[in-house]
């Protein structure tokens, strides 16, 4: 599902709410939790899960076409850890 459909979803369930409204405020949550997480902070929704930061420490690669060690610097990568609601959803035990 992308955004746009998240958004038309929303509004079917929701009929008095304008579609643009709606978008607004999906948009508003989502830079909400990125700027949480560019700040370092962790963002979690009960039920649904946790965002996260990791550091990647920095390493030496290798290129693949040409087989020569390069630097790699220091990153940090986003982390999302699912919640125990969700996690149950996914994984229902099968009759």
């Amino acid at each position: 599902m992308i955004k746009s459909e998240l958004v038309l979803k929303i509004a079917e369930a929701n009929p008095h709410l304008y579609q643009r409204d709606i978008e607004n405020i999906v948009n508003a949550i989502l830079d909400e939790i990125v700027n949480a997480m560019a700040k370092g902070d962790r963002v979690e929704l009960r039920g649904f899960g946790a965002f996260s930061v990791k550091s990647r420490p920095a390493r030496i690669g290798r290129n693949p076409r040409t087989g020569a060690h390069v630097p790699v610097d220091e990153k940090f990568v986003p982390f999302f850890k699912t919640g125990k609601d969700m996690r149950l959803r996914l994984n229902k035990p099968t009759a």
